[in-house]
């Protein structure tokens, strides 16, 4: 397939599948495995795509972004997590302690990778989504709404999970606002919190997508493409898909996906 479309298609899909808790940059992989390209390709390609989608959300949550940032000044050691600078404090920790985690899980992804075929490479993928979405059913049945801002212990809980969604088919959005959730925020909350902390962690992840491969095996037009289609269509989506999400039960979508790269991979 023409690299140009197969930029347009992945473009779309992470657009559309990075505002959803099944795992962006697994279901982007399982795409491009399918089209044909290599297991170790497949991820980096997903994961320069977050790049794109890193500026959807900073453009949705401006405002958000602005706010915090302003705080930075404000913050001191010893109240880092009260008031306005609650935020801030929050998504700091939270990306340190993600960084540290997705460093380890990154070893062991190219570790795992490079032994896996094509097939046996979509069948764990889809394993791990289907242990996000049996995550993210504990989560809902047993969230207890009691926390209004995020301390410490919230940032390196959340942040050490983002972490873990280096691997594709973990998902970042799913096992981080699970987490939250589990922790006593609102579901609305929880959301808002999970996306603000996607900004730094799309940025490093895309970094990384870039770094690994020199430029993820694909023409830079080619990449920018995938890349302009990411942002906009990212944009484009969020709203309509964050109202779905909170009357749908994704979790069951992430476990049907997740059974079916399964299947579909053990028969190849």
């Amino acid at each position: 397939m023409d690299p140009h479309l197969v930029a347009v298609v992945v473009g779309i899909l992470q657009g559309v599948f990075e505002w959803l808790p099944i795992s962006s940059e697994g279901n982007v992989a399982i795409a491009l495995t399918a089209l044909g390209e290599r297991p170790d390709v497949a991820v980096s390609y997903a994961l320069f795509l977050h790049l794109g989608t890193a500026v959807s959300a900073t453009v949705y949550y401006r405002e958000e972004v602005r706010t915090a940032l302003a705080s930075w000044s404000d913050v001191r050691v010893g109240d880092a997590f009260d008031g306005e600078t609650a935020t801030l404090s929050f998504v700091v920790l939270a990306t340190a302690a993600a960084s540290a985690v997705g460093l380890v899980a990154l070893a062991v992804l190219d570790a795992v990778v490079s032994e896996l075929t094509g097939g046996a490479f979509v069948a764990l993928v889809g394993a791990l989504l289907v242990a996000t979405g049996l995550l993210q059913r504990f989560a809902g049945a047993y969230a207890l709404a009691t926390r209004s801002t995020p301390d410490a212990v919230d940032a390196v809980l959340v942040g050490g999970l983002q972490g873990l969604a280096i691997l594709p088919g973990v998902s970042r959005s799913g096992t981080t606002t699970s987490a939250l959730l589990l922790r006593g925020h609102e579901g609305a909350a929880a959301f808002r919190l999970s996306f603000l902390l996607s900004i730094p962690a799309a940025l490093i992840g895309g970094g990384v997508g870039v770094v690994r491969t020199g430029g993820v095996g694909v023409s830079p037009t080619a990449g920018l493409v995938a890349l302009a289609v990411a942002a906009v269509v990212g944009y484009a989506t969020i709203d309509l898909l964050m109202r779905v999400v909170r009357h749908v039960p994704v979790w069951i979508l992430c476990v049907g996906l997740g059974g079916l790269a399964i299947l579909g991979g053990l028969a190849v």
